[in-house]
């Protein structure tokens, strides 16, 4: 069967600066009947394991991270036998939530992993988090996508009132890397409703 995204919504809390808030993530699975990727396998684990089935998981992919996100990226890691992959810049985050293990793997700017056929392309982001990154998949799929994270959003960027955030960074991120790309990009969120490349660059 060809390449495919799969959805789940999980439930959580996010913390950070003292606060902690009530959030729902959006989870992603690509790939196919053989193999897939999961991108930023948040809160329930068990749901996730058991979307992917028996297939063999590629890669775990984080966004950025915020605690939301890499929380359950160790035990998914595990259970899935796969590894992590997270940009460096967001290690001081990621440690909050894993103060004695690392990621697998860096990943960078530019970084390509390939899965069921599709190539999927990294994109750095930074502002919502200095290491935020988004997933780019240009051919193989109906239209090109973009796995966002907490960068773009349906209606505009991501938070940016928090430690590790920088509003005029997010919005430069958003302009250069993902508002150039093609204008049907389907933009798959890590919070909320799917929106386009072509829909948010009319509201910015």
């Amino acid at each position: 069967m060809s390449a495919r995204i799969e959805h789940i919504e999980t439930s959580g809390v996010f913390t950070l600066d003292g606060g902690s808030w009530d959030v729902d993530n959006n989870v992603w699975i690509v790939g196919d009947d053989e193999e897939c990727l999961v991108i930023d396998p948040a809160h329930d684990v068990d749901a996730i394991v058991q979307q992917v089935g028996e297939r063999r998981v590629v890669a775990i992919v984080l966004t950025h991270g915020h605690d939301d996100h890499v929380s359950e990226a160790l035990e998914a890691a595990s259970r899935l036998t796969t590894s992590t992959y997270l940009n460096p810049a967001d290690l001081a985050l990621w440690h909050r939530a894993h103060p004695d293990h690392s990621p697998t793997h860096e990943l960078w700017d530019g970084d390509t992993i390939a899965v069921a056929g599709l190539t999927v392309e990294a994109i750095h982001t930074p502002g919502h988090t200095p290491g935020s990154t988004c997933l780019f998949i240009r051919e193989g799929l109906d239209t090109p996508v973009l796995f966002s994270g907490d960068t773009l959003f349906q209606g505009g960027p991501g938070a940016t009132g928090r430690s590790f955030s920088n509003e005029r960074v997010i919005k430069d991120s958003i302009r250069r890397r993902l508002l150039t790309l093609p204008a049907g990009t389907v933009v798959y969120t890590g919070h909320g409703p799917t929106t386009s490349v072509r829909d948010e660059s009319a509201s910015l």
